[in-house]
């Protein structure tokens, strides 16, 4: 028997100990670890093991992640050729997911070429949220794990993804579909899955339970065994998994066994922080769950070298943090408290905030990175804001976003009253303007947060609708009835492409001013998720940040305006060294005169440098 592999074995036994070591009748540890192995086929992988490297860097400034859903680009037939199909004159074309549009492909296929033909020199990686046969919430309700959609395509369609692009997965690992075959089977009480849920008694104290929904924790439901009521964290038609049942945790690494042979390199641990539940708790972020996601990482990393674990927590900000452990435990964490700071800063003309919340951020250890972003398919999350933003801060934010067209998502407290979640709107509508109202300067105000973000320590996540510009889809928002559908369109990519190549165009302004920014920052040393980073004191209205590259060669002084007046840089106040040669990478000038003052238009941003190129 391989060394590494009988290591592997024993740390498997010590920490299935420690997860279930409360859990009556679970105390073969010997063989749930066997079994865990083996799911992860890592007895066929032997010869091939080695220990895992600590404190490896599996990414470089190179690295930008594309959040999209696997039908966010719809290749549509036109009305002549939809009515065509009808009349039988040529081959039915495909539907969408709502059934009500006539697809000339599969829109993975349509995501394959638009990634090809317009984001192959700024774009490496690709988050495809999830693209498996699902019952709601836009596919965080899975039906089957182990399947494409139908409607997008198969997993050949995957594949090709993953063979030009480093490609990140959601495992949704806290709950499944109630249409699932799984809970079908907990209804008759027997077949696969018939166990896999978790049960309360409603008449138990469960008033601890953070919520992040105001839906009823509990769900009745009537099975074989009669009267049982599931846990559903998120829905009624999302019931939680039961992972004190460690045949639910096999069953997950078999999972992910299956995505890492498709191409999967990048694991996004959806919700995970309400994995594990503990009568009596507040079931959030407790040691059980921390301790799977370190055994998750533990197969994988042995397994797969260079795979990734993001672990996606919307919660505050030090909790958060948690989920890096002692560089053992997820190899990243999602940045949730940068999108409801930077937006405020841009909408206040103030970085007070911000840039207290820098200051107070440890930088990353190596083998650890932060995951950027400022949109995504939810909202704006609240809670990474608590304790970072004053309530009357937070007002002022939300009411100004509701002024915007966005509109607020609620969770439920434990004496009854409701709370403000998550602020649903798309990131352009976000920052058309200032807390005074709409004004000239939302293009420019919307490129200096994605040139904030991308200039910051961490890897940078693009939500797809900010490289575009979408603006709130107010029309998905009253079909579905769902306020997050807000920020989830589906465009029609012929409809796309003619915007994207007409220079007048919003889209066209947004999608190359972006791409623009990218092609530099993909290019810097001292872009790497890992250089160090610390945050200058430039006054409320100019926000900046010095990067160095960690052989200390390159600097990059990142300054931004973030008000909506013209704003004053004396150089003198950045320190640049008076023996290097200065450029401005941005626009590409060199800065002559260190003891000049430069005026920086709303909005504006430098990226300062002493080395013009960085390969």
């Amino acid at each position: 028997m391989s060394d590494v592999l009988e290591q592997l074995r024993q740390r498997l036994e010590t920490q299935l100990e420690f997860i279930y070591r409360e859990i009556d009748g679970v105390s073969d540890y010997p063989g749930i670890a066997e079994a865990l192995i083996s799911a992860m086929g890592l007895n066929e992988k032997v010869e091939e093991m080695s220990d895992p490297v600590p404190y490896q860097n599996h990414w470089t400034q190179q690295d930008v992640v594309l959040i999209t859903y696997g039908d966010s680009l719809e290749k549509r037939r036109s009305k002549k050729s939809q009515q065509a199909c009808l009349s039988g004159e040529q081959e039915y074309g495909f539907s969408d997911m709502d059934g009500d549009v006539s697809l000339a492909e599969k829109p993975l296929k349509t995501l394959k070429r638009f990634l090809d033909e317009r984001c192959k020199e700024v774009i490496n990686s690709v988050h495809i949220l999830p693209f498996y046969p699902y019952s709601s919430d836009d596919g965080f309700a899975v039906i089957n794990y182990s399947a494409v959609n139908e409607s997008l395509g198969g997993w050949p369609d995957v594949n090709a993804i993953a063979e030009d692009y480093r490609l990140m997965a959601d495992l949704v690992i806290n709950h499944c579909s109630s249409r699932s075959i799984w809970f079908d089977n907990f209804l008759k009480g027997e077949g696969p899955g018939y166990d896999f849920f978790f049960t309360a008694d409603p008449n138990q104290d469960l008033s601890d339970v953070v919520r992040p929904r105001t839906s009823s924790l509990l769900k009745e439901v009537e099975t074989a065994q009669g009267t049982q009521h599931v846990w559903c964290t998120f829905s009624h038609d999302q019931v939680d998994f039961d992972f004190t049942n460690p045949k639910v945790l096999i069953e997950f690494i078999w999972i992910i066994r299956l995505y890492l042979d498709n191409g999967v390199r990048l694991f996004r641990l959806d919700a995970v922080a309400f994995l594990w539940k503990k009568l009596g708790t507040n079931c959030l972020n407790l040691e059980e769950t921390h301790e799977i996601v370190r055994l998750m990482r533990s197969l994988i990393e042995h397994a797969q070298p260079d795979a990734v674990i993001i672990t996606e927590t919307n919660i505050p900000n030090r909790e958060n943090l948690a989920y890096f452990g002692n560089s053992n435990e997820a190899h990243c964490v999602y940045n949730f408290s940068l999108p409801p700071l930077l937006v405020n800063t841009l909408v206040t003309g103030s970085c007070h905030y911000l840039k207290q919340w820098m200051m107070s951020m440890p930088p990353a250890q190596h083998g650890t990175a932060y995951f950027n972003f400022i949109a995504s398919h939810d909202g704006i999350g609240l809670r990474p804001a608590e304790g970072l933003l004053e309530d009357q801060e937070l007002n002022t934010l939300i009411s100004t976003m509701q002024s915007f067209g966005g509109r607020v998502s609620m969770r439920a407290l434990d004496n009854g009253q409701n709370k403000p979640y998550e602020i649903n709107i798309s990131l352009f509508d976000a920052l058309q303007g200032t807390t005074k109202g709409p004004d000239r300067w939302a293009l420019d105000r919307f490129v200096c947060a994605h040139a904030i973000m991308f200039a910051l320590e961490g890897i940078p996540g693009l939500y797809i609708h900010s490289l575009l510009g979408t603006r709130n889809d107010y029309e998905k928002l009253k079909h579905t009835n769902h306020n997050r559908s807000i920020n989830r369109h589906r465009w029609d990519v012929e409809a796309l492409l003619e915007n994207l190549d007409d220079p007048l165009n919003d889209h066209h302004k947004v999608f190359h001013r972006i791409k623009d920014l990218l092609k530099i920052r993909t290019q810097q040393r001292a872009f790497h998720p890992n250089a160090t980073q610390f945050t200058l004191h430039l006054g409320d209205q100019l926000f900046g940040f010095w990067r160095q590259s960690m052989d200390r060669r390159q600097s990059i002084f990142c300054i931004y305006n973030i008000s909506d007046e013209p704003q004053t840089l004396a150089l003198t106040e950045v320190n640049l060294i008076g023996l290097d040669r200065w450029y401005e990478l941005i626009s590409g000038e060199e800065i002559t005169d260190l003891s000049q003052e430069m005026i920086l238009a709303p909005y504006q941003a430098l990226w300062i440098t002493n080395v013009l190129e960085s390969e």
